[in-house]
């Protein structure tokens, strides 16, 4: 289980507004509005801002989960290893593979609207063209890739001024929906409320929609090991992260509701939502600066999900569930080296099959459900191992029966409720792909189970004990790149 290269990740190389940074961008603000506001709107009209509050209740139980299981496992496989430490290895490597999965299904669904959205500044016709969006988000995530391959301070530069821009760009435009004032509507409270739901299918499908605005903030557990304290830095960051992003959807959805109405929006289709609400607000040139706006968001997710994936992946190396060479760091970089090549290669390879399938609309559509699954498969065991790691510290307070035990179980339970519901709900080919990645886990699974990877037999992750640690022995001196001989049980973060 030695590390090849004898070489960890870069110890502290990231602060809290660093991981902050990571958070929001992950969550790809101005990509997720684009791409699912026309169709939310759809599915529930008026009460768009609604089903994005709702949804956000029980995400931040995810996200509670995650902050809590940070503190007792330091590790960049995150939910890969505290699933795996709490409820089973095998379902802890389903959740990784899951995410893996999920990650380079992202590397063609982001892709491809990055390189249609960059064609459409200067070519609306040529943006139509598969092959040509394929030529041109095949060139941006080439650059993502370089970026991430440089080290985890690197990334964070170029986060900064691609986010950066992002941010400002939708904050304007926030601004200048408020001076605009409605046209369609007038703002009016209910739209916060119930009232506009079609009963309780009305409210699971735009709840169904509605989560997977969200999905990117968890790449803060994937950079702890990297990260300042990150026992305590991770998951504050990602709280904070999934604020600033719910803030911004309620903003935007709100906006919407006010300046365009029902049939502008679902007459001109997803990718165009922004686009329109732009022209709206700044006649001329505002529908082309909040096209540039999506295409920074989706460059700059297309950076965290690849620090996630590659994350994981060094982190199933380095435990012998995946080949060790994953587990391999660059001696001046301090990245994971081999699995970045992987991943890439891989997702250019993706890129070119993707043209088979039709129109970047249709790659789309089936790529995203495909998503969903596995997303609210490892959302939910994260969900329920926080509530397993700390079972014993939740009646010792109100404060720990509520944010360690009700708000993540709640979260969890909803992650699974949307997994279940997704199954009647998408396409045949969103499933097989959803379905079919997850099995194709099954095979390295079983494969390095017999033999004898040490993950598999885990040292149980338990609040009492390793908070007693913690208090005993400071962080600072704590071993953090001790590595486990091949024949030792897993029993501490890395």
């Amino acid at each position: 289980m030695r590390n090849t290269s004898g070489r960890g990740l870069r110890p502290d190389a990231l602060g809290t507004f660093d991981t902050v940074l990571m958070a929001v961008a992950g969550s790809a603000p101005a990509y997720s509005l684009a791409a699912t506001t026309a169709v939310l709107v759809g599915a529930v009209g008026f009460a768009a801002p609604a089903a994005l509050l709702y949804c956000a209740l029980p995400m931040l139980g995810i996200v509670l989960a995650y902050g809590r299981l940070g503190r007792l496992d330091v590790n960049a496989g995150a939910a890969y290893s505290w699933v795996g430490r709490t409820l089973h290895p095998f379902l802890g490597f389903l959740c990784g593979w899951a995410l893996v999965v999920s990650a380079t299904l992202f590397m063609v669904a982001g892709s491809l609207p990055a390189g249609s959205l960059t064609l459409a500044l200067f070519d609306p016709e040529l943006a139509e063209g598969t092959w040509p969006a394929t030529a041109v988000g095949a060139a941006w995530f080439t650059v993502m890739l370089l970026v991430v391959l440089g080290g985890v301070r690197l990334s964070v530069r170029a986060q900064l001024v691609v986010s950066g821009v992002e941010l400002v760009l939708l904050l304007l435009f926030v601004l200048g929906a408020v001076v605009r004032g409605g046209a369609a509507a007038a703002f009016d409270w209910s739209w916060l409320g119930f009232g506009h739901f079609d009963g309780v299918s009305g409210f699971a499908s735009g709840a169904l929609i509605a989560a997977f605005y969200y999905w990117g903030w968890d790449v803060t557990g994937n950079l702890s090991e990297e990260t300042r304290d990150g026992r305590r830095t991770a998951g504050l960051s990602a709280l904070v992260g999934v604020g600033v992003v719910f803030l911004l959807f309620e903003a935007f959805t709100i906006a919407v509701n006010v300046v365009l109405t029902t049939e502008q929006i679902t007459a001109r289709g997803d990718a165009d939502t922004l686009a329109l609400l732009g022209d709206a607000v700044w006649p001329g040139i505002g529908g082309k600066l909040l096209v540039v706006a999506v295409m920074l968001s989706t460059v700059a997710t297309l950076e965290t999900t690849l620090i996630q994936v590659t994350r994981t992946l060094f982190a199933m190396g380095r435990d012998r569930t995946v080949p060790a060479a994953f587990g391999r760091v660059h001696r001046r970089w301090n990245t994971p080296w081999v699995a970045v090549a992987v991943v890439g290669g891989v997702a250019l390879a993706l890129f070119v099959a993707s043209n088979a399938l039709g129109s970047v609309g249709d790659v789309l559509s089936g790529a995203v459900g495909a998503m969903g699954l596995q997303i609210a498969f490892y959302y939910g065991l994260a969900g329920l191992a926080a509530v397993v790691a700390y079972r014993r510290l939740l009646l010792s307070s109100v404060r720990d029966f509520l944010l360690g035990g009700v708000w993540p179980m709640a979260g969890a339970a909803f992650m699974l409720w949307i997994f279940y519901e997704s199954l009647a709900e998408l396409s045949t080919a969103s499933l097989v792909v959803g379905l079919g990645g997850l099995a194709t886990g099954l095979i390295p699974m079983i494969w390095y189970w017999r033999r004898g990877s040490s993950y598999y037999r885990p040292a149980k992750l338990d609040a009492v004990r390793a908070l007693a640690v913690e208090t005993d022995v400071p962080y600072g001196d704590a071993p953090r790149q001790h590595r486990p001989a091949a024949d030792e049980t897993l029993a501490t973060d890395f």
